[in-house]
Formats: C-alpha cells, structure tokens, sequence
C-alpha cells in the first residue's frame, strides 16, 4: 500500500469524525426523536459548519434497493472504506437467484453431511434484511427437499427490531405453511427452538455471552425453561405470559413432542447459521468450531459440520467453512493512513466498537499497524437501554478528549451508540434523552476541537431515532394498537443522516449538490488531513477550490 501525496492544505490538528448511530433527519413530527430533542451543539454546526445531507440507505450503501433499510455494518463499511461494495445481503441474493450457492463445495459438503443425520439451519427469521432474510431460508429449505434431504430442524430466533415489534407470526406462519407441505411430501421438517434477538444467540462483541449460552442450551442441547408444541404456540404462550414483551425480548424456547426436544443437534449433523452479518454470528460460530471455550459451560460439544451463510471474521477465517464469499474491501482509509504513517484512534462501547474497528476497515479485527492506532473499547452496561439512554458516551467523551489533548493521534473516530441502541427498544421519550446525551458530549469536543487547531465531521451511519413509530407505507399515517396509541416503531428508517463539517477559522464549502453518501467521509478526512484521496474513493464533500 502506497503513501498518501500531501497536499499542504490540511489543518495543523487532529482530525475527528463522529458517528452518532442512528440520528437521521426525520420529518420533524412527534414521532422524530432527533427532532424533538433539544440539541443546541448539533444547532450550532447546523448554523456554523458546512452542512448537507447523506444517503445512508439501499444502492448508497451496497444494498440491493432503495427500499433496503441501511445498518451500523454496512455504514461503516462505506464510512471507512470510502467507496460502495456490493454487501451481504446483495450477495447472497444473487447466489441463490443464479444457483452459485447450491453449486459450491460447501453447499455439497454440508448435504452429504445430512443424508444420514439432520441439517440445522440456525438465524434470524424475519425479512429485515439487515442480519438475515427469511427468502434466503426458504429457498435452502426448498433445495434441501430438492436433494433429498430427509430431515430438516430450523431453529427460528426472532426478530422484532428490524421489522415490526410483533410482526414475528407473519414469518412464523410463511414459515411452518411451507414446512408442513415438506411433510406432506414425505420428509421430516420441523422448527425445534428459538427465542428472541436480544435474549437469545446473537450477542455481539462479547457484550452478554449469557445471550449464547441459552441459545446454545435451546439449539444443541434441547434445553430452555419454556417448551411449546409449535413455533406459533411457542410466542402465543410467550405472549400470555407477558403482555408487554416485544419479539426481540422473548425468551429462549425449546419445541417437544410428549416432553422430548424435537430437535437437539447431535454427533454427526450438519448446521447452518444463515445470518449473513457477521457481528452477532461471531460467537454462535466460535461455540460451535473451538475446541476450547471459557466464556460458558458448552457440556459435550456435538461433533458436527458447521457453516456460516458467509465467512463473519476474515482475520479469524470464521467460520472456516460458508456458503457465499463476503465482499473483499481493501484499501480502506485506515489502511492507507497506516501506510502513511498517520497515527488513529478508534474508540466506541461494547455495542458499537466493532463498528469502528472491524466494520470500518473493510471487516478486519485487526490494526493494519499497531504501533501507529490505538483501539479503546468502553464496556457497555448490561441494563435495558431505555433505562439508561445516556448509556457510555460521557466515558467515550473522556477517553477522546484525553486522546485529542495529548497530540497523539492524527486522525480519530469514534461511535455514539445512543440513538440507534434506544431507537431500537421503541422507547420515544428515553431516546430523545439519547439524543440529547450525545448532543451533550458533542458541546465538549468542540472547544478542544477549536484549540488543537484541528477538525470535526459530525455524521451518523443511518437513521432510527428519527422515526419512532410504524407509518402506512401508502398514506404515511400514523399505526396504532388496538388501544389506540402509536404502534412503536423499532427498525432503522430510511431517511437521509445530517453531516457538518467544521474546521474552526477555516471557510469550508461544499461542493455542487449531487446526492452523496457516506463513503464520501473517507475523502473528506483525505482533504481535511493534507493528502490527495486514492482514485477508487468516493469525491470530497469539500470544493477543493
């Protein structure tokens, strides 16, 4: 990797950009968290700093349409890597239309696997299309029968985070309608566990390994404090149980005929994980393929064939074995700032640390230098975020101001987790006192900002405070609940995300509008630091003029 040209236009300091997760620009109605917060700072840059909008959606960010929902992974892989890659779920659309997935060694491998014993298939079910999409379970059920696969467990978890927050049955029912006629065709096809997003299976970064554990206990060894007699009865019962608890937050579940798990992963079965984002598929694929593992008591690991819909971590080669190749980014901003010799620091929370390590250096764990980056992760608490939306970022604060202030670092970004993990939860007034949070941490970057003679880009990787409650998608009118008030709204949105760009007595100006999105941050940072941007990267927002 070659040095960057300077320039000699650059500021004399650091470089900072900040990612506030999920504050997008909204309609400005009671449902817009951002909107309704009083965020005097992000006021202030929109007055002061050179503004625009980005695309942080669909095509902009490598997703196969604009109806696509952007996500935290594929932003920041547009953030960091300057440029747009086809992503996951664009790739594994196309696999299963041209029939390149069915074709592979690993698809064949993993069949072979099952004439004999039973194929798994673990994942999300919903079509949010963010970690998973329900379209591509079905077409590997539909193949399985194809291929004369005799017996078939899914292990459904369930969503309710990227899709409505008790949409679950709509898939449940599309789901156990084609299993049925699996059955009336001869074969043996049944769900055999679950359990919701957020309690069950899909952790990320080592946040809550607790989340694994019940879904390893319900998967492998049949064993969960709820048992049903179908995936329907399973969140009906959950349901009753509990009238307020949404899809992502159902407990883990196991389904049994006569008490007995209709489906445990045994010695000698195949199993497939058909998520194809890779940060809560780490450590599902790390319990199922290490030998040794300390974070919680497996029992006997089954011996079994265990792939990934794609490979989650190419550092770590997880999982090795996986049906569809995960886009190859390279020459991403932090890798030509290492070979630069520019000096970065990366800091977020648990929740969102991978996003400014890993996602942003085109799904790398590892620094291209470490002697010139410095990654600080702040651990996250285990509490409901709603309970305590301010959550880490006066911490990440410290941990930058420290780093700003000791002339260290070059170039630094850092990750805001608040708006999109309160977001996420439905809450409206706690993740407006999100909002707020991060406005607050914002007010004290800038007077350092100012004094470092440095430069700020405040941005975020996609929209979800901004809309907070479920809209028809014809009428744009508000849904409610059967008792009348709003149907709360969990997913990301689709809206636009707001960028300003600052360099204290510096006049910025932007260059002619044409709609451009976030893997134009990359070249920006290139123009703010001194040096010429690599050829493959998206334009500067700034007119180089």
């Amino acid at each position: 990797m070659a040095a960057l040209e300077p320039t000699g236009r650059g500021v004399d300091g650091p470089v900072l950009v900040v990612v506030m997760d999920g504050v997008g620009i909204g309609s400005g109605e009671d449902d817009d968290a951002v909107a309704l917060a009083r965020t005097p700072t992000l006021d202030r840059l929109a007055a002061r700093a050179a503004t625009t909008q980005l695309r942080a959606h669909g095509t902009a960010v490598g997703l196969p349409s604009d109806g696509d929902m952007g996500n935290s992974e594929v932003g920041h892989n547009a953030l960091g890597a300057g440029q747009v890659f086809d992503q996951g779920a664009k790739r594994v659309q196309l696999a299963i239309a041209s029939g390149e997935i069915f074709e592979g060694a690993i698809w064949k491998e993993t069949v072979a696997r099952a004439r004999d014993t039973t194929l798994h298939f673990i994942g999300l079910l919903s079509d949010g299309n963010v970690h998973s999409h329900q379209d591509h379970l079905h077409a590997m059920l539909g193949r399985c029968h194809a291929e004369d696969v005799a017996r078939v467990r899914v292990h459904a978890l369930l969503d309710g985070r990227d899709v409505g927050e008790r949409s679950a049955l709509t898939y449940v029912d599309a789901l156990e309608k084609e299993l049925a006629a699996f059955r009336d065709a001869g074969r043996d096809y049944r769900v055999a566990s679950g359990g919701g997003r957020m309690t069950t299976t899909m952790d990320r970064y080592e946040a809550d390994w607790g989340m694994v554990e019940r879904g390893w206990n319900a998967h492998v060894h049949g064993e969960a404090p709820r048992a049903f007699r179908s995936l329907r009865r399973a969140i009906e019962g959950l349901r009753d149980e509990d009238a307020s608890v949404t899809d992502q937050f159902l407990p883990a579940f196991v389904i049994t005929d006569d008490g007995k798990p209709v489906g445990p992963i045994r010695d000698g079965d195949a199993v497939v994980f058909f998520n194809f984002r890779g940060d809560r598929a780490i450590e599902i694929s790390r319990a199922f393929t290490e030998p040794t593992l300390d974070a919680f008591d497996r029992g006997a690991r089954p011996d079994v064939l265990y792939a990934g819909m794609m490979q989650y971590d190419g550092d770590l080669q997880l999982p090795e074995r996986f049906l569809v190749t995960p886009p190859s980014i390279a020459g991403t901003l932090g890798e030509h700032l290492a070979a630069s010799g520019v000096t970065q620091f990366a800091c977020s929370e648990t929740q969102k640390f991978g996003h400014v390590t890993y996602f942003w250096n085109g799904n790398r764990t590892a620094p291209f230098d470490p002697g010139l980056e410095t990654y600080r992760e702040i651990r996250s608490d285990l509490v409901p975020f709603e309970q305590r939306p301010w959550m880490k970022a006066a911490e990440i604060t410290d941990a930058t101001l420290e780093a700003l202030k000791s002339g260290r670092f070059r170039h630094l970004r850092i990750n805001y987790a608040n708006g999109d993990m309160v977001g996420h939860t439905g809450h409206r007034d706690a993740t407006v006192l999100a909002v707020e949070a991060v406005d607050l941490q914002l007010a004290r970057l800038l007077p350092v900002i100012e004094a470092t003679g440095g430069a700020l880009i405040v941005t975020a990787d996609h929209g979800n405070a901004d809309a907070m409650v479920e809209r028809d998608k014809k009428t744009g009118e508000m849904l409610r609940r059967t008792d009348g008030t709003p149907k709360p709204r969990t997913s990301h949105s689709l809206n636009p995300v707001p960028c300003h760009v600052w360099a204290p007595g510096r006049p910025l100006r932007l260059r002619a509008p044409d709609a451009p999105g976030l893997s134009s941050i990359a070249a920006t940072v290139c123009d703010l630091m001194g040096y010429v941007a690599p050829e493959a990267f998206d334009p500067s927002l700034l007119d180089g003029s």
